[in-house]
């Protein structure tokens, strides 16, 4: 029996009509996702089963048949057991003896992933519950073979499975995954400038995801590569904390025929599976405002024995959300700019753009990507676009060796208007891009270029059209009666127009009868003392002069003020809906007293025909 990627996990999930009443809900993903995986395996082997037994020879070690029989399968993996899951059905009595038998007759790297799965567990219950043969046949005669189900339609039911396991769990839906149209267009984003080297033929590129899920990023950018280039390679590597997630990960880069000793489990911050490693390109969506207090002395550790030369040098971030060291994390990642540096992706929240002010760990790890001239741009998606929350969201996209034309400045792009909504709500998920605004995004930063989205309104208001349209160019016509509405949708700026000095700013103490009290000792000694429960602060661009704007702004209102440069910090912020803000003038008194009028005069006809 085939499936179609539309009804495959609904027919995997009614595998849980099965084992309702002898397993818990929270426990139907430990049973249906092993087992999907064994039947993927499986089909996957089917075609040269026959090549491989026939190589096989029991009497010798695995080290040297191993590389004969990875041969015949063309894969990184093979099975020496002469079943298979539908032969396994002709035997109903030793079916829990021969399952075993099957799954230990894979390779080492396949038989540590259905170790992780705790699979010889699941089996057993199974047995004992009376279900086992009624579980493995639904999986038995169900078509997976990449021809019928391809990696991409694969990776998304494994996804949407562990969605609605999380879901019926209480837990995080979603916290594994990242949408497929938000992968792609950080892909190609990452991919943009490059096309033109990643189409020579032979091309090998690497790629790094540090919350690497069940391999949706990783699997993405490799079509992506594949469809520029055909015989473009992409090693793929990435660390996951969730087992199950990384088993079907594995499982997944086994089947491409990569390295799955690039494939770690464990977490990325305390403990980096991949340490030394650098790459050419970066992807991660890690997860959002989750506290790092279970890693806290760990990540202190690097931090303040290492310094620089760790991960985490140039600031740690408050305990509440550890977002940004993942940013950190992958920043240590990019190889150095002399041997052709690197570009990475990553979606954060709105947090990590303003969250802290001069001199805490968020500001320092902004000042440091953007005095480093590491941050090419920062892009607004749409609210509604992620499995688990509702959240604003940013694509920043960073990368150590930028051309000419970008040295020295940041692009945003605000795409919150850039959506369409979906047929059908998936958690929080209820909005997504169209293949056409990803494109569109991607033209925007390929391009470096300031523009404005421009909105055409008919004579009755109703919208009549939208483009972008680049600053300088002409703008559409609009319709007699009707207007236009223009918003910046891309603009460009410096790195320092997004820093500033905080300085603090003191008056002086006086005594009862207003006089200023005078330091006795010290440095202090004759100078006015500072008034604590007077003091305040000012945040001066980094493009303005310190003193002219003190004299500009505080002078005038605080003739005794001072300034205290001792105390003086540097901060960065990314104030991004500041910069995308549009004044719309409010609506003329006259407009509104005839609204006002309007109104009360249809109220007044309603109690008068109550009264009749």
């Amino acid at each position: 029996m085939s499936a179609t990627p539309q009804n495959l996990s609904a027919l995997l999930w009614s595998v849980a009509d099965l084992l309702r009443g002898d397993f818990k809900q929270s426990e139907y993903g430990r049973v249906i996702l092993p087992f999907t995986v064994l039947r993927r395996l499986d089909c996957v082997l089917a075609p040269t089963k026959a090549a491989v037994l026939q190589a096989y020879r029991l009497s010798e070690p695995e080290k040297v048949y191993g590389s004969v029989l990875t041969r015949k399968t063309g894969l990184g993996f093979y099975n020496t057991s002469a079943l298979d899951l539908p032969q396994l059905m002709g035997d109903q009595d030793h079916l829990r003896d021969n399952l075993d038998s099957y799954v230990q007759g894979f390779s080492a790297d396949v038989r540590a992933i259905f170790e992780r799965f705790d699979f010889a567990a699941v089996v057993e219950r199974l047995h004992k519950a009376k279900l086992l043969y009624l579980v493995t046949e639904k999986f038995a005669h169900l078509d997976l073979h990449p021809d019928t189900v391809d990696n991409a339609a694969m990776g998304t039911v494994f996804e949407e499975l562990i969605r609605k396991f999380a879901e019926i769990s209480n837990e995080t839906a979603g916290e594994h995954f990242t949408p497929r149209e938000v992968i792609r267009l950080m892909v190609g984003l990452l991919f943009v400038e490059d096309d033109a080297a990643l189409q020579t033929p032979g091309t090998v590129r690497t790629l790094y995801d540090p919350t690497a899920g069940t391999g949706g990023m990783l699997s993405v950018a490799d079509e992506h590569l594949k469809s520029i280039n055909p015989g473009a390679r992409l090693t793929l590597s990435g660390q996951e904390l969730n087992a199950e997630s990384w088993a079907i990960c594995r499982a997944d880069m086994l089947i491409k025929g990569q390295d799955i000793r690039n494939i770690v489990l464990g977490n990325t911050l305390s403990e980096d599976g991949l340490r030394g490693k650098t790459f050419d390109y970066m992807l991660s969506n890690p997860p959002f405002g989750v506290e790092w207090k279970k890693i806290e002395k760990e990540i202190r550790q690097e931090h303040e024995g290492m310094g620089h030369a760790g991960r985490f040098g140039p600031g740690l971030p408050r305990v509440s959300d550890g977002s940004l060291l993942f940013l950190l994390h992958l920043l240590s990642k990019m190889r150095p700019a002399a041997q052709g540096g690197s570009r990475l992706g990553i979606v954060l929240n709105g947090s990590p753009l303003f969250t802290g002010g001069a001199g805490s760990g968020e500001s320092e790890i902004r000042r440091h990507v953007l005095e480093n001239d590491l941050v090419e741009a920062i892009i607004a998606l749409p609210t509604d676009m992620f499995y688990n929350t509702g959240i604003s969201t940013y694509v920043w996209i960073l990368s150590n060796r930028k051309v000419d034309d970008r040295q020295g400045l940041v692009q945003l792009i605000d795409a919150s208007g850039f959506w369409q909504k979906m047929r059908k709500s998936l958690g929080s998920k209820r909005k997504e891009l169209s293949e056409a605004h990803i494109a569109e995004i991607t033209r925007l930063f390929g391009a470096f270029m300031e523009a404005n989205l421009v909105t055409v309104f008919d004579a009755d208001g109703r919208e009549a059209g939208r483009s972008v349209v680049p600053d300088g160019d002409r703008l559409p016509e609009v319709p007699a009666g009707g207007q236009r509405k223009k918003a910046p949708v891309s603009r460009i700026f410096r790195n320092e127009d997004f820093g500033y000095r905080t300085i603090t700013v003191e008056r002086p103490l006086r005594d009862a009868a207003g006089a200023v009290v005078l330091g006795q000792k010290g440095k202090l000694k004759g100078k006015p003392q500072a008034d604590a429960a007077l003091r305040d602060t000012e945040n001066v661009p980094l493009s303005e002069d310190v003193q002219a704007y003190f004299e500009r702004e505080v002078l005038p209102h605080a003739p005794d003020a001072w300034i205290d440069h001792d105390k003086t910090k540097v901060g960065y912020e990314v104030p991004f809906n500041r910069h995308f803000y549009v004044f719309e003038p409010p609506r003329s008194l006259a407009e509104i007293d005839a609204d006002l009028k309007r109104s009360t005069d249809r109220i007044k006809q309603m109690i008068e025909g109550l009264s009749a």
